[in-house]
């Protein structure tokens, strides 16, 4: 594998739950296959992501520069150059980044690259389904979905 630099690749743009974010993906450019890497810039009052937590993926996030607020398995920090997370791939690992300062928020995400996933997001009451790539990934997928909670399918028929 030849090494790449983010600097010759092209943001992203995003929406956001509040703003519009930039992201690289520095995995998938440098050929990862198994551990997916990130490189996300948030500018100030930006959440990319509802807070959620995967049933498949572990993920971590190491803090370029900037700072902004974390929410994880309840808690709440402050975030700020240098600081490394780590979530488990359960309701443990419920995180969301805010940033909520007036300056960028630079900082990597990255993550196991296992499929199927599903994340919970339980304070919107909605989940994610990923099949045949990875969240995270830019393969195409044979299932993708966000549903409502609420609309779980009981599986009992009815004869």
């Amino acid at each position: 594998m030849d090494p790449i630099n983010e600097s010759d690749l092209d943001w992203t743009e995003l929406d956001g739950v509040e703003g519009t974010f930039g992201q690289k993906r520095l995995g998938e450019a440098a050929g990862g296959d198994r551990l997916g890497c990130t490189l996300y810039e948030l500018p100030a009052g930006c959440q990319p992501w509802s807070y959620h937590y995967h049933a498949a993926n572990e993920e971590a996030i190491y803090v370029l520069s900037g700072t902004g607020t974390l929410r994880v398995d309840g808690d709440e920090y402050a975030l700020c150059e240098g600081d490394y997370v780590a979530f488990p791939a359960d309701e443990s690992g419920g995180h969301c980044v805010v940033n909520d300062s007036d300056a960028p928020l630079r900082y990597l995400a990255f993550s196991t690259m296992a499929e199927p996933d599903v994340t919970v997001h339980p304070e919107i009451g909605k989940v994610g389904v990923y099949v045949g790539a990875a969240p995270g990934s830019g393969d195409e997928r044979t299932l993708s979905g966000f549903f409502d909670v609420d609309d779980a399918v009981d599986g009992s028929e009815d004869e």
